[in-house]
């Protein structure tokens, strides 16, 4: 079983490396263009190949990790999600996937809140963080599935800001296994810096469409 979990683990760290670089360069390539659209799809597999066998590793005896297996969701709601928004630019149809991750999402972040209350008696600074983040994401996706003329107009925004989420996860999770920063910050300091990179991209996209706007109100 030991051996079994180290190979486990070699093969989570190594799809994961593979995705912290693929996501790199898919973050760094312009926009649209072949190799943006190469690296993001290698990122998007090997993240979910990640993120999924995090989940497992989690479980396993001697390795448990409530913080780590929080990660493990919130990467793959945000890749699945971030990659399903490609198809809404074409026709934004509901599935039964999109209601999966909007209340699963939903539900993971109320648990990771409630869940060190109810057993603790206490919050739990970084749970609760994370967790308000899932409830926000959540009730936002919970209330597009009944716009899908919504869907369609955001699918770049929902694209970016859902795979940098992903990235943004990735990029925690490498600073808290290896400890690169004192603490808590391994959490917190690349989720500030990726929400800032995302805040300027979604500036960017919405300044574009304004000017979109009045040349076409001009013409």
């Amino acid at each position: 079983m030991e051996n079994f979990t180290k190979i486990f683990i070699i093969s989570h760290a190594s799809v994961g490396g593979i995705a912290l670089v693929a996501g790199a360069i898919a973050i760094l390539a312009k926009k649209g263009n072949n190799l943006h659209k190469k690296a993001g799809r290698i990122f998007y597999y090997t993240m979910l190949a990640s993120a999924l066998s995090a989940l497992v590793i989690c479980l396993l005896p001697g390795h448990e990790s409530a913080f780590l297996f929080a990660i493990g969701v919130f990467s793959s709601y945000f890749i699945i999600s971030g990659y399903r928004s490609l198809a809404f630019r074409r026709k934004p149809v509901i599935n039964i996937k999109d209601r999966l991750l909007a209340y699963g999402i939903l539900t993971t972040g109320l648990v990771m809140v409630l869940y060190p209350l109810i057993l603790e008696g206490q919050l739990n600074i970084i749970l609760t963080v994370f967790g308000i983040v899932g409830i926000a994401f959540g009730v936002r996706d919970v209330q597009l599935l009944h716009k899908p003329d919504v869907l369609k107009k955001a699918w770049l925004k929902l694209h970016l800001g859902k795979m940098m989420g992903g990235y943004n996860a990735a990029v925690s999770a490498f600073f808290v296994v290896n400890q690169i920063l004192p603490g808590v910050w391994n959490w917190f300091v690349p989720s500030i810096v990726g929400g800032v990179y995302i805040s300027y991209w979604i500036t960017k996209l919405n300044l574009a469409q304004r000017k979109v706007k009045r040349m076409a109100s001009r013409s």
